[in-house]
């Protein structure tokens, strides 16, 4: 089976998702969303990691992860593995919990960030369980508007900067601009190669990020060869080419 490629990058942004196996439920009641989230806050704290949104359903979650160092594939081993232990040892059950590999996609920040913030904290909106992202417990959204404490995991500041420097004011706006977005989709027609959205990297980078990586054959051909460029790019260049 092909293996999702990880780009670990210095200040990357990542918009994370994690599925049950097998479409199971991946918490069972609110005790086993509390012990995520505590398992969350370690997560954060040990690898320097900026949380800027999150929304846990029933079978699966979203993160929106900024990585200081690089290291998103270090982190997401610890907080998937160390979850399933608990879930496994508190419901006297074994195996996988989650459906292979967390899949991750690369950011552009200053053009995505605040709009897939928005799209994950609309996610029980969007399933019809909630009419409002504020019935919602498991998600960051009554946080960011102040209407509960902001744990200790979580970076409210760069969202309410993106609405002015008064802080009464900037909740407001957010409100409104969160519930502006309920029909609003995530972008895959925008989605890079499944790895990129937004985001700008050379193909010398690109190739520098690859090498050395394990394995990498079981990745996916698309992944690999994310920003090749196209036949009708190529033939275009060519003729620019001929007439000089």
């Amino acid at each position: 089976m092909a293996r999702p490629l990880r780009l670990e990058i210095e200040g990357g942004v990542y918009h994370i998702t994690s599925r049950g196996n097998a479409k199971q439920l991946i918490f069972l009641d609110g005790s086993d969303k509390q012990k995520f989230l505590e398992t969350l806050n370690s997560v954060v704290e040990r690898f320097n990691w900026l949380c800027h949104a999150y929304c846990l359903m029933n079978n699966h979650y979203h993160l929106m992860i900024e990585t200081s160092d690089g290291n998103i594939s270090r982190g997401m081993r610890q907080l998937n593995g160390v979850y399933t232990q608990s879930f496994n040892k508190r419901h006297n059950s074994v195996g996988h919990l989650f459906q292979g590999r967390y899949k991750s996609i690369l950011v552009d920040k200053d053009r995505y960030l605040l709009f897939l913030c928005r799209y994950i904290v609309l996610n029980p909106v969007r399933a019809k369980l909630v009419k409002s992202p504020n019935a919602w417990k498991w998600s960051s959204y009554k946080a960011t508007i102040g209407k509960t404490k902001i744990p200790p995991f979580l970076t409210v500041d760069w969202i309410l900067s993106q609405f002015g420097d008064d802080k009464t004011e900037a909740i407001a706006d957010y409100k409104k601009f969160v519930l502006a977005g309920k029909s609003e989709e995530f972008p895959w027609r925008d989605v890079k190669g499944q790895i990129f959205l937004g985001v700008y990297v050379s193909l010398e980078k690109y190739r520098k990020l690859l090498k050395g990586k394990e394995g990498l054959k079981e990745v996916p051909r698309i992944q690999r060869y994310a920003l090749r460029p196209t036949l009708e790019k190529l033939f275009l260049e060519s003729k620019y080419e001929d007439k000089k």
